[in-house]
């Protein structure tokens, strides 16, 4: 089925709320599931990976910084979601790039890595060359990177299987990297064949745009389902509003 882009976000959004976002956590999280899908990297396949665990996010201490100096820092996500965690993470690696030149900001115990791209290209239209890499995987690891060079408007990103053996430490990691002086698309892997340019990110963009979206029913049934109980509890406290008048 074909929606409009503001039907996604405003279902994405009660969707985000009922699961128990705070607010303002909703709308980045609806906004980068909207942003990965309308620019073609596949945000709703990565939603549907994330619904099933939506609502324990709620009950899991919040982030916290557990080492920190002038141009680096190290956050325990305590198995959240990047959806209500990682914009934070690159908002704090942004203002350290500010202060020295270049700052990188490790994030572990951390899901669904890949809703980075936005805050990356917040950022990156923001004056700051910006990159993340982060690895996928058990016995067959996936390394995916992505980058935006300061003052563009669309990253680049790519992804390839290696030979790399994941540790640890490894599992559940995202390294972000924020500089005012280097460019850091050149962290970007050379393998053609696994790569999305920065020009076909505009593309898909624009064709999302003159298009609308297209969506599974049984998951937008799924977002609904969930957005539901804003509706419901909203619907409850008007009729206890209207009640004390």
């Amino acid at each position: 089925m074909n929606i409009s882009m503001n039907e996604l976000k405003a279902s994405l959004r009660r969707c985000f709320e009922a699961s128990g976002y705070f607010v303002g956590n909703y709308e980045d999280a609806a906004n980068m599931v909207l942003w990965l899908e309308k620019h073609g990297l596949n945000g709703l396949k990565e939603l549907r990976q994330a619904l099933p665990y939506l609502c324990d996010d709620a009950d899991k201490p919040l982030s916290n910084v557990i080492y920190e100096d002038s141009t680096s820092a190290i956050i325990d996500a305590h198995n959240r979601s990047a959806l209500n965690c990682i914009a934070a993470a690159v908002d704090l690696a942004h203002a350290k790039a500010l202060e020295t030149g270049i700052a990188t900001v490790t994030v572990h115990n951390c899901h669904n890595r890949m809703f980075v791209l936005k805050a990356l290209t917040d950022r990156g239209r923001r004056g700051i060359s910006t990159a993340a890499y982060w690895k996928n995987g058990s016995d067959i690891i996936t390394e995916h990177t992505a980058a935006i060079l300061s003052g563009r408007r669309y990253p680049s990103y790519s992804s390839g299987v290696t030979n790399l053996i994941t540790t640890g430490d490894d599992k559940q990691a995202l390294t972000i990297i924020c500089s005012s002086r280097v460019d850091l698309t050149t962290s970007l892997q050379s393998d053609d064949s696994h790569m999305i340019s920065a020009e076909k990110i505009e593309k898909n963009k624009n064709h999302s745009v003159n298009h609308g979206i297209e969506i599974d029913e049984d998951i937008w049934l799924k977002i609904n389902y969930l957005g539901a109980g804003v509706l419901v509890e909203n619907t409850d406290r008007s009729r206890l509003d209207a009640g004390g008048r």
